[in-house]
């Protein structure tokens, strides 16, 4: 059903619980969540932020020392011109910050020269590296605020989920838009194209009046199209029914509450030495001619709308962020300071866009979106990106959080594309998140490798007597569709596979078919056990192969507990060293976490 949403409910109901009550939102306690250190629901506790060591944190210091020295791969050709100039990076879990670390230059460059694609540096004295308290332009990752600022309404009942905007705002009205709602502005499916260059229109009010007289390219509610539009509309929407701009709403209603002292539209000129420089802006490849952008706001619509807009313009730091992240993975609560109840982080968390398969998104925050998340991506996975180089991804599942703040646009927009720094951060701290083994000290692990195939073998088994089965415990997170892990069969001595079907069952749940022998995507990270008939012969060789696409990855395969019997007796049991020491390993590797 292309209009139903997590936990059973559709929007249509969701809207009518959020209409409930004037407004208030009225749903169903979070899920439990998994993590030792808990999300802020109930009774759990709901920690501020510390310095800390990754074991403190519950990580693995491996793979944070391994994000370090992947962000800072990209300090260098990638492929040709470096990612960024510098970056801050962050990452976290419960209530510990186990790494704050900055790489590379704040300043590098005072302009490109576009007849040789090349930076023109500062002299050394002027160049500023980073620093952990750097503040940066956040460019797209200010919707957030926005989002916030709109579930903030729909809690006091000032605006409602479901209500048209051109209730609140008649002049939105006009060109197609009249059934436009709240919603849908806030999770790109109003129908707006990406952009219109408002920057173009001299004086404020021209520069609204393009946006009501904008024509939606589809009907609203009929397919995902990311917009910068829909968040100026709702800029507008929110300034009309506060009468404070966003500016106020910011200072009033987040910052100033949570303590994020160096978060805010239009820094001082007393903060530029601490701010990462982005573009030299330039007509092509800028809407305007402004030279080095340093201080102000990247954007050229947000530019011209004074730098404080609803798509764009805040500027923060990573320690800031990291104080929002952890207040949302708190239910809304931070230190003695509320900001949103725990049913709104749900409403903003939780996938509206079910009908358009893989542009999940909540209320401003988009979800399990591999391309940034990598193999933190869950479908409770909570993220931005901004255009200069910027994102924030929550994992409420293991209740982590990183923070990568890069200078991406510095000197120029064109040095860089994709989100490979981004995915392999991601990918880093999702494996410091340890999976304890199922049964004993280490299980199978598969690896997080792109482009690539591991295989698990047991050694040849005799099932010729019919009635064997396999049982094993078995834990998966994988790009869906795309990384498969395959239990195979061969009677030849490996020279033909064919795949083995075989029942799933987590703890509490019933049991899952998996009729082609193939696990692929999500599935709770936490163990299942598995059975499967297995075939009869009289040299059956089993094996799990784990394969990867060149893009993305999960957080891999582990395999615990091997074993097989029949009504006779066991064939295997991986416990029994003798038998553990005939497994083939080829991309697998024992894993103690």
């Amino acid at each position: 059903m292309a209009d139903a949403v997590a936990h059973g409910m559709t929007r249509r109901q969701l809207g009518a619980r959020a209409a409930a009550l004037g407004g208030a939102l009225v749903f169903a306690t979070l899920p439990a969540d998994p993590a030792a250190a808990g999300s802020g629901q109930g009774g759990r506790r709901r920690p501020t932020l510390r310095y800390g060591s990754p074991r403190r944190a519950g990580l693995l210091p491996g793979p944070l020392r391994r994000l370090v020295t992947d962000a800072e791969a990209f300090l260098n050709p990638s492929p040709t011109h470096p990612w960024y100039a510098g970056a801050v990076l962050l990452a976290g879990r419960g209530g510990t910050i186990a790494l704050h670390e900055p790489i590379g230059m704040a300043v590098r460059y005072r302009a490109y020269d576009e007849k040789t694609d090349t930076g023109v540096e500062f002299p050394p004295d002027r160049q500023i590296p980073m620093a952990r308290d750097t503040v940066f332009d956040l460019a797209s990752v200010s919707k957030l605020f926005t989002s916030i600022f709109a579930v903030q309404q729909i809690e006091r009942g000032a605006v409602e989920l479901e209500g048209k905007v051109a209730s609140y705002l008649p002049g939105f009205g006009r060109a197609g838009k009249e059934d436009v709602t709240v919603r849908q502005l806030l999770t790109h499916t109003s129908g707006f194209r990406a952009w219109i260059p408002l920057y173009t229109a001299p004086t404020r009010e021209e520069k609204i009046r393009l946006v009501y007289d904008e024509e939606p390219v589809g009907p609203p509610g009929t397919a995902y199209l990311y917009s910068d539009l829909n968040l100026i509309s709702l800029q507008l929407l929110l300034e009309r029914v506060t009468g404070r701009s966003l500016d106020v709403l910011l200072r009033d209603d987040i910052t100033g509450p949570l303590g994020m002292r160096r978060t805010r539209y239009n820094p001082p000129a007393a903060w530029r030495p601490r701010i990462a420089a982005t573009e030299d802006a330039r007509r092509p490849w800028s809407g305007l001619d402004r030279g080095l952008v340093w201080g102000e706001v990247h954007d050229e619509n947000a530019h011209s709308l004074g730098g404080v807009a609803g798509h764009a313009g805040v500027f923060s730091t990573a320690r800031d962020l990291a104080v929002l992240g952890r207040t949302l993975l708190n239910g809304g609560v931070y230190g003695g300071a509320r900001v949103l109840r725990p049913e709104s982080v749900e409403l903003m968390f939780t996938d509206f866009n079910t009908g358009f398969p893989g542009d999940e998104h909540g209320l401003g925050f988009e979800l399990y979106q591999h391309w940034y998340m990598g193999a933190m991506a869950t479908p409770s996975t909570a993220g931005h990106t901004g255009f200069t180089g910027t994102s924030l991804v929550l994992d409420p599942t293991t209740d982590s959080f990183l923070v990568v703040l890069g200078n991406s646009v510095h000197p120029v927009r064109s040095w860089r594309s994709g989100s490979a720094p981004r995915v392999a951060t991601a990918n880093q701290l999702a494996r410091a998140v340890p999976v304890r083994p199922a049964r004993g000290r280490t299980a199978w692990f598969s690896g997080m490798e792109s482009s690539a195939t591991a295989t698990l073998t047991l050694p040849a088994l005799d099932t010729s007597a019919g009635g064997a089965r396999l049982r094993c415990a078995l834990w998966w997170d994988t790009e869906p569709g795309s990384d498969t892990l395959v239990l195979e069969a061969s009677t030849d001595g490996g020279t033909a596979w064919s795949p083995v079907p075989f029942d799933t069952r987590r703890p509490g749940a019933e049991s899952r078919p998996h009729p082609s022998g193939a696990a692929t995507g999500w599935s709770g990270r936490v163990w299942h056990t598995l059975g499967a008939a297995l075939p009869a012969a009289r040299n059956l060789t089993l094996r799990w192969r784990y394969a990867t696409d060149r893009l993305y990855v999960g957080r891999g395969a582990y395999v615990d507990a091997l074993r097989v019997e029949t009504s006779r007796g066991v064939l295997f049991d991986e416990e029994r060293p003798a038998d553990a020491a005939r497994v083939t390993a080829l991309g697998w590797e024992r894993s103690a976490d």
